[in-house]
């Protein structure tokens, strides 16, 4: 989920947290759970700041160790040792212990985006994508600020709360199975199915899909169980050759092919340099794909610059290209 989702889940959290009566009866404790569940319901993104770096590092690492079964438990300790340092008073297992819901309660709900997870690490490095809510949901988030709105009105926030995320779960329950019903009006309608990648939009029952199948690619615009296909395209394995092989050597792409499940290719030579374009077809915005990886060769297949990114137009990407070379 987006941050401002974080915070308030971590906010409801801290109030769900009043209905354990270790919490209720130490204004201190409750005090220090609700900070440590906002904090712990951040401390997964902080992978975010690897963009600093460059956008490969953080294409290959976001979601990955810092969403793992093992930094869920590392987090919680560490949030929670640290926030009792500074209120000793604070009852620790019971700070902990809220501070471990929040925690796992941010990587449990990033695997219903279509950007996903690598939860179930060291066990498999597998994104988890379930694609039913996106990354923003604005019932989700209206939802958590009238729960705000009403705590701080005086209602019982663990009450309050329950009764939202009750609400909550029949709305993501409903979603997973629209979601089922649309695999199946797929799979009735494209032949040879191999896979399908779900991308939610901020619109409920509404969903791009990227779709496998033996021969092609397909990418399908959902409204309700409507299926529009917006292309399609064939198959075609990548090439064995000298600059396809260069090209793959790549940081940048070998980032871009780590984390891209759909994809199609492109190679084109120009006077001076060869290109070799990867485009995502899991992201459509306006008959444009925005996610992609380019690198460009000389004529002896070395790499003279590359990048991958979100990129959303021709202009901007060639811009971008122009300014680059290879460290």
């Amino acid at each position: 989920m987006d941050t401002g989702t974080h915070v308030v889940m971590g906010i409801a959290i801290g109030g769900i947290a009043t209905l354990d009566p270790v919490v209720s009866q130490s204004s201190i404790t409750q005090e220090a759970v609700v900070i440590a569940t906002i904090v712990g319901s951040q401390a997964p993104d902080i992978d975010t700041l690897l963009k600093l770096k460059n956008n490969a590092t953080y294409i290959r690492n976001h979601r990955g160790l810092t969403h793992s079964a093992p930094a869920i438990f590392l987090w919680s300790l560490l949030i929670s040792g640290t926030i009792y340092l500074f209120i000793p008073n604070a009852d620790w297992f019971h700070l902990w212990l809220w501070t471990f819901i929040a925690v796992f309660f941010h990587v449990f709900v990033d695997i219903f985006n279509g950007y996903g997870t690598q939860a179930l690490r060291p066990f498999t490095k597998k994104w988890i994508a379930l694609g039913s809510i996106n990354t923003f949901d604005p019932f989700i988030f209206v939802m958590h600020m009238i729960g705000i709105a009403l705590w701080l009105f005086g209602f019982h926030a663990g009450y309050t709360f329950i009764t939202i995320y009750i609400l909550l779960t029949v709305y993501y329950l409903l979603n997973l199975w629209f979601q089922y019903k649309v695999r199946k009006r797929v799979r009735e309608t494209i032949d040879e199915v191999e896979e399908i990648i779900f991308n939610p939009t901020i619109q409920f029952r509404k969903w791009t899909l990227a779709i496998r199948t033996k021969t092609h690619y397909y990418v399908v615009r959902v409204n309700k169980e409507t299926l529009e296909i917006l292309d399609r395209f064939v198959r075609v394995p990548l090439p064995e050759d000298d600059a396809m092989n260069a090209a793959k050597k790549d940081p940048n792409i070998e980032a871009f092919l780590y984390f891209s499940p759909i994809y199609r290719w492109e190679k084109v030579q120009f006077e001076d340099h060869i290109e070799v374009r990867f485009i995502d077809l899991r992201y459509r915005s306006k008959q444009y794909y925005p996610f992609v990886a380019v690198v460009h060769l000389d004529e002896n297949y070395h790499i003279l610059r590359s990048y991958t990114g979100w990129i959303f137009s021709e202009k901007r990407l060639k811009k971008k290209l122009e300014m680059l070379t290879k460290v």
